[in-house]
This record gives C-alpha cells, sequence and structure tokens, in this order.
C-alpha cells in the first residue's frame, strides 16, 4: 500500500468520523434517556443511543467498500453477510433502546444475525494452536463460531458501564487489528477495523471523560458483533490467514472480565439471568477506586493485548505459546487487586 492511498484511507476515516460525532450530538438533542437504577453506575438520566454513529459511519463505510474498494473485498455471500448480520444487530439493538425490550428478544436477535453470519459459510473450520498444530473441526466450527459471536456480543455489552470503558477498549483493539491486517496483507480486515475505529473515535468524546450521552445497546452489542465477525474473517477469510487467537488477545480484558463473572457467579450458584453489579471492574469501582482509573485500567488491559498480539504474530510457530501468556498475566493481578479493595470496602458477596 502506498503512503498516498493510506492517506486517502485516512482522510476518509476522518470523514466518517465527523459524521458519526455528527450523530452522535444529535443523539444527545434526542434524548433518549438512560434513567439511574440499583445496577447502574450513574445517578442522574444520561442520553443514550450514542453508539447510532458508530453504526452509522461503519455501515457507511462497509458500503462504499463494497461498491468501490476491490483490494479489499470478500467473497459475495460472506460481505452481503458481514453488512446484513450487522444491519441487523444494530435495528433491534436500537429499538431496545428505546422501547427496553426482555433480554431474550435481544438474545433471539443475535442469534439470528449470528446464524446468517454462520450460514453464509463464515465460519473457522480449523484452528492452528501453538503446540498442537491444526485442529479440524468439520461440522463443530459452525457451532463454536456461534458460540463464539454470541459470546462477545454480550461481553461488549457487559462491559459498557464505565464512561469510556467499552468505547475505549473498542477503539484500541480495531486500531490494532487494522494495523496488523495492513502488516499482513489482509486487507478486508484493515479497513474495516479502520472504518470501525472512525466511528468510535467520533463517539468517544462525548462519553469520555464525563459521558453526555452512553452508547446504549445499539453501540456495545454492535460493536461486540463487528469486532467477534472481523475476528472470524481475520482467521479464515483473507488471502493470508492470520489467527483467530488475535481477538481474544486484543479483548482479553473484556473476555477474562465476563468468563470470570460468569465462572464465579455459576459456582455461587446464582441465577445469571439476574441483574447484578458483580463484575471485576463493577466491583473496583464501588470499593472506591476511580471510575474513570478503572476505565484507563481497561485500556491499558486493550493496550497490552494487543502489544501482545504483535509478539505473538512476530515469533516463530513453536515459542507462540509463550505470547498467549502474556495478555493473562495483568489479569490475574487484577483479580488480586479487585479482591484486596473489596475486602477493604467490606464488600462481601459481589
Amino acid at each position: 500500500m502506498t503512503l498516498t492511498a493510506f492517506a486517502r484511507h485516512l482522510a476518509f476515516a476522518a470523514l466518517l468520523a465527523l459524521i458519526s460525532a455528527a450523530l452522535v450530538k444529535l443523539m444527545i438533542d434526542v434524548a433518549i434517556l438512560d434513567r439511574p437504577d440499583p445496577r447502574k453506575a450513574h445517578s442522574t438520566p444520561i442520553p443514550k443511543g450514542g453508539g447510532i454513529g458508530i453504526v452509522a459511519a461503519f455501515l457507511l463505510g462497509i458500503a462504499t467498500l463494497y461498491e468501490f474498494a476491490f483490494f479489499a473485498r470478500l467473497a459475495e455471500p460472506y460481505f452481503r453477510a458481514v453488512i446484513f448480520s450487522s444491519l441487523l444487530i444494530a435495528v433491534v439493538s436500537l429499538l431496545d433502546d428505546i422501547w427496553d425490550w426482555p433480554f431474550f428478544v435481544k438474545l433471539a436477535a443475535q442469534f439470528a444475525a449470528a446464524l446468517l453470519t454462520v450460514g453464509s459459510g463464515l465460519y473457522v473450520r480449523s484452528y492452528h494452536l501453538p503446540l498442537f498444530g491444526t485442529v479440524e473441526t468439520d461440522g463443530l466450527g459452525a457451532i463454536l463460531t456461534l458460540a463464539w459471536i454470541l459470546f462477545v456480543t454480550n461481553a461488549m455489552n457487559f462491559i459498557d458501564g464505565l464512561d469510556g470503558l467499552a468505547a475505549g477498549v473498542g477503539l484500541i483493539a480495531a486500531l490494532f487489528l487494522s494495523y496488523i491486517g495492513a502488516k499482513l496483507g489482509g486487507w478486508f480486515v484493515y479497513f474495516a477495523s479502520l472504518l470501525l475505529a472512525a466511528g468510535i473515535a467520533g463517539f468517544l468524546p462525548f462519553n469520555f471523560p464525563r459521558a453526555r450521552i452512553f452508547m446504549g445497546d445499539v453501540g456495545s452489542q454492535f460493536l461486540g458483533f463487528v469486532l467477534a465477525v472481523l475476528g472470524i474473517v481475520a482467521s479464515r477469510f483473507e488471502r493470508v490467514e492470520m489467527s483467530f487467537l488475535l481477538m481474544p488477545m486484543l479483548l482479553s480484558g473484556v473476555l477474562f472480565d465476563v468468563a470470570f463473572t460468569l465462572l464465579r457467579r455459576t459456582l455461587a450458584g446464582e441465577n445469571l439471568a439476574t441483574p447484578h453489579r458483580g463484575h471485576l471492574y463493577q466491583v473496583a469501582a464501588r470499593s472506591g477506586l476511580s471510575p474513570r482509573l478503572v476505565t484507563l485500567i481497561h485500556w491499558g488491559f486493550a493496550l497490552w493485548g494487543g502489544i501482545a498480539a504483535l509478539i505473538f504474530i512476530a515469533l516463530p510457530a513453536a515459542e507462540k505459546a509463550f505470547a498467549l501468556l502474556l495478555p493473562l498475566i495483568p489479569q490475574l493481578v487484577w483479580v488480586g487487586v479487585v479482591v484486596r479493595l473489596a475486602r477493604r470496602a467490606g464488600i462481601g458477596r459481589w
């Protein structure tokens, strides 16, 4: 890719960021309010639905990519699946922000969108694992991919509880993935990740350090869904094969928090469908740590995950397993820190 081409891509991304920012400002004026309740960190009503800027910027960009950027195309069925499935998630999530539908409605929409993606053939058929070699999944690959999309979509939704947390992590992950895509010649991943980053960049100044608007489900679910799908594309559907492990490394802080919380609540015999404030990031904030600091710590996890991903792709195959441990180390330290903070604050059951 030439410097001139890269400059054009950045200019297009900047335009999309401005479009995103304008739509976020519009949503502030529309004021679909997110009202406080015991599960939430804010104490006054704040507009939500700002994620519509992220959605519009990405879908406008991906439509342009579909029509004109032939250097960065997927095969037709896969490309259409990315567009229509992400649009489905966005529409249902926006309506949920307006009418606050039950969780099973959102889950049904997520399942339908994931099924549309997988049904197009966009799923991982084989896994190249450090130390183990290639593992063929046959029909199981579709099920595993479906589970991956649902998990990441909901993980980003669950983590969107503090100003700037989900948006900042998503921005960092998208930028790293865009860079890796360009470095390895995965041009769809490069360009689509850049488009997503542009949409988030237009939204983030309205959400951090003090939130004037929340992204809402239309932002968090859409962001999680698109990142999950880009992780699949990176591992299977590019001119060069990357790795299905890249996205878990980039989102290591988010995925660890959600997985740890689900496991802890399951072992405690809690009803997983019951609303709670037991995520590690929530317990840290409840224990007296500044919410902004918690957000910055999670941004740090995303940066470290990105560095680990770069180390992973640079290492020879025999040594890649080492890089997989790097994102786990700060998570284990974080668990210890949060447990200690909770004890000091007198928080027993999370």
